[in-house]
């Protein structure tokens, strides 16, 4: 099992920046809607404290466009009056924001102790091998992006898929990830087995 990363002591690769900076993106402004609803969630606030929006404000933005640029982020900071920089310490720290345009459906497999022990590693493996993509991309149709994800907190249903930051899919396996892909092409989410809780409820 290898899901700690290397780390390149004495090359020239120790102590390198790997950090990705945004594409530019085209100009952006939330609409008046997505607008108000942030100002809305500031109002909750002190208004010295205005950035504590910045995780909606994030998601706004994903909302709208699907993913995060440049452009997006400076405006994110302009609407809280904070530094284009505290917005991109945000976004960078956090994986449910996506850097780059993804598809219909982002597949999120947790690689954390439980789901890697439980074989993540080989349920990855197995959708990058049915989509024939490699963690990080998204498909020529525009209908996959396959990432790894840190902890979803199913330790009992591990490993987890999470689909579009929302759904649910437990205990996934190797086998039955090719299924998954299928279903989900030919039914959407409803293809996904759901949070157990969730279902669980709704059976009463």
């Amino acid at each position: 099992m290898s899901f700690h990363p290397l780390i390149p002591y004495g090359t020239d690769r120790w102590h390198r920046s790997e950090r990705v900076l945004l594409a530019a993106g085209a100009p952006f402004v939330y609409t008046a809607e997505r607008a108000a609803r942030l100002e809305e969630i500031c109002s909750q606030y002190p208004p010295e404290w205005r950035k504590s929006a910045v995780l909606a404000a994030l998601y706004l933005v994903q909302e709208q466009q699907g993913s995060l640029t440049a452009s997006a982020v400076r405006h994110v900071a302009e609407f809280l009056r904070i530094t284009p920089a505290d917005v991109e310490d945000v976004a960078s720290y956090y994986v449910m924001f996506f850097k780059a345009p993804v598809g219909t459906y982002v597949l999120q497999v947790c690689r954390t102790l439980s789901c890697a022990l439980a074989g993540a590693e080989r349920v990855t493996e197995s959708l990058s091998e049915k989509l024939g993509l490699k963690v990080g991309e998204t498909d020529a149709s525009g209908m996959f992006t396959l990432l790894e994800f840190e902890c979803l907190g199913a330790c009992d249903r591990a490993p987890v898929v999470m689909v579009n930051n929302e759904h649910w899919h437990e205990r996934a396996t190797p086998e039955n990830c090719s299924k998954l892909v299928d279903d989900l092409k030919a039914s959407g989410l409803p293809a996904l087995s759901g949070c157990h809780l969730h279902v669980e409820r709704r059976q009463g």
